[in-house]
């Protein structure tokens, strides 16, 4: 616990004030982030097999493309360039027929790592894009997280007795999804409705916050899946206690990509 806490602490001096300066420095930090993140990514395929190094430089190149690739108009439209992605495409599917060896890279290896890239490289997009439009749209989206999570975690442990899937998550129970969901949807409403659109309807921003608060808790449930089903406890030890990159940013990545489905509606 003593090791979470520092952890912890060493962390949020580093971001907060990244995350209150934005602009470059913001952009820069989450690029290493997502790097990290893709590192941890392919990190764990290798309790397979190796991934050639060739193949890591491209989809290190690629992920970086994505990153600073997507923009966000002035009209909050999300955009990108189509030969961004059909270069991802290229780049990582044709080596299966160049190396035409399914012990050094194949279909899978091809498809797993394209889904990756793309996923990580949109979504961490995401973060320097709505750190554009305000700091205020940031902290409401992690606290989203960070409220459901740590309330899930503590009511799970205090009356937990379901399991939500134990398959993939064995602490999880349903008396924390629950609770976690209902706090953080009333804390992030009101948080929204004070300081973001106090014109906004309680209704629907209630309603959207609860499916976000069940989206991140979805997002933890599918990394948890792939750290299953490649027998890891975590994607890496970069915070001593709380894994790497994509353990703390599971449930935000999600929030993240859901919250674009509402980013002009609220």
């Amino acid at each position: 616990m003593k090791q979470r806490v520092i952890s912890a602490i060493v962390a949020f001096a580093i971001f907060i004030p990244i995350f209150i300066i934005g602009g470059l420095p913001f952009n820069i930090a989450f690029y290493v982030l997502t790097i990290l993140g893709l590192k941890e990514f392919m990190k764990v395929k290798e309790k397979e097999k190796k991934i050639p190094d060739f193949i890591r430089l491209i989809a290190y190149i690629m992920i970086t493309l994505l990153y600073f690739g997507c923009t966000l108009s002035g009209n909050l439209d999300f955009s990108f360039d189509y030969r961004m992605v059909a270069g991802l495409f290229l780049t990582l599917l044709l080596p299966v027929v160049l190396y035409h060896d399914d012990k050094v890279y194949n279909i899978k290896d091809a498809f797993y790592l394209l889904g990756g890239v793309f996923f990580l490289g949109f979504s961490m997009s995401l973060f320097h894009m709505y750190r554009s439009i305000g700091l205020d749209l940031v902290i409401f989206l992690f606290l989203i997280t960070i409220i459901t999570d740590s309330y899930a975690y503590f009511s799970g442990m205090l009356i937990g007795k379901n399991k939500l899937l134990e398959v993939i998550s064995p602490k999880k129970t349903w008396e924390g999804t629950i609770i976690g969901s209902l706090v953080g949807t009333f804390i992030c409403t009101v948080y929204y409705l004070t300081v973001i659109n106090p014109d906004a309807s309680i209704v629907a921003v209630s309603i959207v916050v609860l499916f976000l608060s069940l989206i991140g808790q979805f997002g933890d449930l599918f990394f948890s899946a792939i750290k299953r089903k490649y027998n890891v406890k975590d994607f890496s030890n970069l915070m001593p206690g709380h894994g790497g990159v994509l353990d703390r940013l599971d449930s935000i990545i999600f929030v993240m990509l859901a919250f674009t489905f509402f980013l002009n509606i609220l």
